[in-house]
């Protein structure tokens, strides 16, 4: 799971930067960058949630 979250993290930031990058109407480009930060913070949800301190902490 951390490595997936990993893997989002990297993509939604390759979406973000492709957003800015290649599109042109505002209106695109504002939607491709909330979906990229929406990915980037599963990522860091499951980065988070696989940290085997948090889940020590629990108990």
């Amino acid at each position: 799971m951390k490595l997936a979250g990993f893997l989002l993290l990297l993509a939604g930031w390759a979406i973000v930067v492709a957003a800015v990058v290649l599109l042109i109407p505002a209106n695109a480009r504002v939607i491709f960058v909330v979906a990229g930060v929406g990915v980037e913070m599963i990522g860091l949800t499951l980065v988070i949630r696989s940290n085997p301190l948090a889940a020590r902490e629990k108990e």
